[in-house]
């Protein structure tokens, strides 16, 4: 757990970084970070979390830096950011009896929830289950519900994501309020509608356009397309456990569904995406150049990648192997990982997301506001005492 010390001393050296690349400017076009720092003539506690949250990590900022080591200033932008919004979601967390106690969220801790949640589901069947049941061939409607009944399945999975979400919700409102105060002259909806696009296209991801630097000084789009396939492999996942609820509490049709049914389609599609994009994020992480990352955070980025590989290989092989005996451990395993990653979704480097979110909206309002400002006769009249 990181001293007070190690917090003022990681963020005077993001300051330090932010105050060489405002005065440089060469990376402009890179990202929103350096439009956002533009009007920051000091930088204080509240736009470190801002602009660090901001920050994609795609390193082109450090390949194009003329002050990155070996240089004597020793510029590492991306280093630097990324170890301020880490500590962003311990400042964040909730329940707030969690800040400065909860662990890093690393492989520990994620393995440690995850194997709870898998006994948790497991043991009952277990000890309730004839074997005969649990390692027999099932098939047919409601195959899934003779191991593990649907209002267990559910309730716990709610139970778990109900949590979550409430946890991130808090969290987010104050890294919100964290920020600073909003901007007073910014439309909220239309901020929002940009936010919402900068992080559905991930347009910081592109370097200005060319792409990120993934491995070296070379410009790729391959972070951002894997991304893409995790994301929308993710959002396709929770279609189908959508589209399977409306199937059986609606029409009264039981899972497991037919090959070529919508729940399946767009489940199989949705684990592919999400095993390609974990597993090409997994590749680039090995193949990417030590010199801006943070070794210190590197447990975190990889938990929650083999967590997320997990969760889409064990619905996959579940799917593929549903009508043989396999389908019970499979079945048990699968809904421990589920809930694992539910129970761990406040706490581990899934928090990225939401807090980027909130970071890419803050700074759309602010490019309103700014915008409004600068239109012919919008800007601020004479001040007193000016012409």
């Amino acid at each position: 757990m990181p001293c007070v010390e190690d917090g003022e001393r990681v963020a005077a050296d993001a300051r330090r970084a932010l105050d060489i690349c405002n005065a440089c400017r060469f990376c402009d076009g890179y990202c929103a970070v350096f439009r956002a720092s533009r009007s920051r003539r000091t930088v204080s506690a509240a736009d470190l979390a801002f602009l660090s949250n901001l920050c994609h990590n795609c390193r082109s900022c450090y390949h194009a830096c003329q002050y990155a080591p070996p240089h004597a200033f020793d510029l590492n932008l991306p280093k630097s950011l990324a170890l301020v919004r880490q500590q962003s979601y311990r400042d964040h967390v909730w329940p707030v009896w969690f800040r400065g106690r909860l662990p890093g969220a690393g492989w520990g801790f994620v393995a440690a929830v995850t194997a709870a949640s898998v006994a948790l589901v497991a043991l009952p069947v277990l000890l309730s289950v004839p074997p005969e049941l649990l390692f027999g061939r099932q098939a047919g409607p409601g195959a899934f519900y003779r191991l593990v009944p649907w209002g267990a399945i559910a309730g716990m999975a709610g139970v778990a994501l109900l949590w979550s979400l409430l946890a991130i919700g808090f969290g987010v409102a104050s890294f919100w309020r964290g920020m600073g105060p909003a901007p007073a002259g910014a439309a909220l909806l239309p901020a929002l509608r940009e936010a919402l696009s900068d992080a559905a296209s991930l347009r910081n991801l592109g370097g200005g356009g060319a792409g990120c630097n993934d491995r070296d000084e070379r410009f790729s789009q391959a972070r951002r397309r894997f991304h893409h396939a995790l994301l929308h492999g993710v959002l396709l996942c929770f279609a189908a456990t959508g589209v399977a609820t409306a199937y059986d509490h609606v029409w009264g049709w039981q899972a497991p569904y037919p090959l070529l049914s919508l729940p399946v389609l767009l489940g199989g599609i949705g684990g592919v995406g999400m095993i390609v994009g974990t597993a090409g994020l997994v590749l680039l992480k090995r193949r990417a150049d030590p010199g801006p990352l943070a070794p210190d955070l590197a447990g975190a980025d990889w938990a929650l990648l083999v967590l997320l590989f997990l969760v889409a290989a064990s619905g996959l092989a579940l799917l593929a192997l549903r009508e043989t005996a396999a389908m019970g451990p499979l079945l048990l395993v699968h809904l421990g990982v589920v809930l694992g990653w539910f129970a761990t979704l406040p706490y581990s480097k899934f928090l990225h997301a939401p807090f980027r979110l909130a970071a890419l909206l803050r700074a759309a309002m602010e490019r309103r506001e700014l915008d409004s400002l600068s239109r012919p006769g919008r800007g601020r009249g004479p001040t007193k005492g000016g012409g």
